[in-house]
């Protein structure tokens, strides 16, 4: 973060009338994503901000792409209000953006692109409970406060920041729930693992945000499996199709797993581990040739450079390598789990941050 940059403060707007007229206002402007918002009054946009204990200029991101509008906690705070945020919220959500503008991570593909992909903004740690960031039944659905508020928030930031507005910079063709509201976190307590922040190098007493460009959830209905062997083939081929974007730019864009929790405990009972099942998974979800049209096969030899080194027999896996699987437990009763194929894009990885609370704001 870096405070005191001098950036311009958001633009004042005055409205007169009741809160409809606000709402119209707002649409009309481009500035929603068609809900019912809350008016970002500069006496709740100070509440949040003040709450957390950071200066309204603080730079967050120098840029969203790609209109490539500043993002400095003032502007954050807008958007999350708009959003029906309680302040305690914010800080989740500039996890967030910082994530999704590190280098590396093709914010601008996953704005522009034509697939339909939504931010994921995926939270493991202590702050989910503290938060009530539902991880259990339903945490991919509606109801539940913090999930949907944190992930519109993100959502507008994408629309108002970085000018995503659908049919004119976001052009994915037909366009994804998924696009309002992408917010859920693990359920570590009923994980057989050690929980996803910590596998990925952070503290175990830590929080982090994971974002990464996604499609809904694609269900895995489970319910004959009782063994590990019986699940995994059952993963291996719902995660098999040739027409996701993970398989057709395969390139080492990230796919990720969420495992309902009685699917974890049938593979945790035989101690089946992470790593156990991405080689699995690396070795068996593949597409068999004899799936694939002649265009496509014929696309594979010549663009090696795109898709990789091929013989044009062998099954292809969907992803380049077993690291690009990403697997968590979530939900509540029931033998179901999903996937969510990423958008594809050259190298597309899913990018983790630290939320830091109102305690420490420093890099």
């Amino acid at each position: 973060m870096s405070p005191g940059t001098g950036v311009p403060a958001s633009e004042r707007l005055t409205v007169e009338g009741e809160l409809e007229d606000i709402e119209e206002f707002l649409y009309q402007r481009g500035n929603t994503d068609g809900l019912p918002i809350v008016p970002p009054t500069p006496e709740r946009v100070a509440r949040m901000i003040e709450a957390n204990g950071l200066a309204p200029d603080t730079l967050i991101a120098e840029k969203i792409p790609p209109r490539n509008g500043p993002a400095t906690v003032e502007a954050i705070a807008i958007n999350a209000v708009m959003a029906g945020c309680r302040p305690e919220y914010l800080p989740v959500v500039i996890a967030a953006v910082e994530a999704m503008t590190t280098g590396g991570f093709d914010l601008f593909g996953v704005q522009a692109t034509t697939h339909p992909c939504g931010i994921v903004t995926f939270v493991s740690g202590p702050v989910s409970q503290k938060l009530d960031i539902n991880s259990g039944s339903g945490a991919l659905g509606p109801g539940w406060r913090a999930n949907a508020t944190i992930g519109r928030a993100i959502r507008l930031i994408l629309r108002n920041l970085g000018g995503a507005k659908p049919g004119e910079v976001d052009k994915a063709t037909q366009g994804t729930p998924a696009k309002y509201t992408y917010c859920f976190a693990e359920n570590q307590e009923q994980s057989p693992w050690e929980p996803f922040h910590v596998e990925r190098g952070f503290a175990e007493d830590a929080s982090t945000v994971t974002v990464l460009g996604l499609e809904g959830p694609h269900d895995i209905n489970g319910q004959d499996a009782t063994k590990a062997e019986s699940f995994l083939k059952i993963l291996a081929n719902s995660i098999t199709s040739a027409g996701s974007s993970n398989f057709r730019f395969t390139t080492g864009s990230d796919l990720f797993i969420a495992l309902g929790p009685e699917h974890a405990a049938i593979l945790g009972r035989e101690k089946v581990g992470r790593d156990e099942i991405r080689a699995y998974l690396f070795e068996h979800a593949r597409v068999p040739v004899d799936r694939l049209s002649a265009e496509h096969i014929e696309r594979r030899r010549t663009t090696p450079a795109q898709h990789g080194e091929w013989d044009g027999k062998t099954p292809i896996p969907v992803v380049k390598d077993p690291s690009n699987f990403l697997i968590t437990v979530v939900g509540g009763a029931g033998l179901h789990s999903s996937w969510m194929p990423s958008w594809g894009g050259p190298r597309h990885q899913a990018v983790t941050r630290e939320i830091r609370m109102n305690t420490d704001h420093s890099n």
